[in-house]
Order: C-alpha cells, then sequence, then structure tokens
C-alpha cells in the first residue's frame, strides 16, 4: 500500500535546497574575495575580515543553522507522530518562505524587518510543534 507524501515532507526537502544555496552563496562569496587557492588551503593563516557582502551571506547561514533542527525535528514529529493537518503544514511553509526572505533582507542590509521573517520563521515551528501538543 502506498502512501502520499505529507506536504511537510516536501517542505522539508525544499528546505534542503535553500541550506544548499546559503551554503554554496556564503562559500563562492568567500572564494571570490580571499581567491581559489585560501578556498582550497587550510585555513590556517589569518585574513583579512569579509567584506560586507560575504560576512552577511556567511551570517546568514549560521543564523539559519541556529534554527533548522528545529525545523527539522518539529517536521519528523509531526511526520512520524501522523500529526500532520492544514497547520503543520502552514507552520512549515511559514518557516521555509521567512527563512528566503529573511535571506534576502540580510542580503539587502535591510533591519528590523529582517527580523520580523525570522520570528515569521520561528512562528512555523512553533506551530508544528503545538501539533504535538493538542
Amino acid at each position: 500500500m502506498s502512501r502520499a507524501v505529507p506536504g511537510e515532507i516536501w517542505v522539508l526537502a525544499g528546505s534542503v535546497l535553500l541550506v544548499i544555496v546559503q551554503l554554496t552563496l556564503a562559500a563562492q562569496l568567500a572564494n571570490r574575495q580571499y581567491g581559489l587557492r585560501w578556498a582550497a588551503s587550510a585555513r590556517d593563516q589569518p585574513v583579512d575580515p569579509p567584506e560586507v557582502l560575504v560576512g552577511r551571506a556567511q551570517r546568514a547561514f549560521s543564523n539559519l543553522m541556529e534554527t533548522y533542527p528545529l525545523f527539522v525535528a518539529a517536521v519528523l514529529a509531526v511526520t512520524v507522530t501522523h500529526r500532520t493537518d492544514a497547520w503543520s503544514l502552514i507552520g512549515a511553509h511559514l518557516y521555509l518562505w521567512g527563512r528566503v526572505v529573511y535571506l534576502l533582507l540580510y542580503l539587502a542590509g535591510v533591519p528590523l524587518i529582517r527580523s520580523l521573517f525570522w520570528n515569521v520563521a520561528l512562528t512555523g515551528v512553533l506551530s508544528m510543534a503545538a501539533q504535538l501538543l493538542v
């Protein structure tokens, strides 16, 4: 018997792409600033501080990695306990799209509104986690 894949798992797959994009973006911007020789090295030598866009991309990626395990855990928990519903799917989408907008605003250097979208993403995780308690 075949079951349909829950929408939350599809959003999780999309979030994996976001992680790959952000990781690649931060790495490529750093490579552009420091060069391929640096990228291929052990990076033991001190380097100049990152340029503005490089630093933003690196910080946005680090910030993503702080909340991403919570998102993955929430998606897997609601899925394996069969607690998926409209609210958990909305929560998954809030996380993913909140993080996409957060990244774009961070790269553009937009304060405050960027933090609003961080909260949108966190609300998505909380929405999924709430499904485990109801």
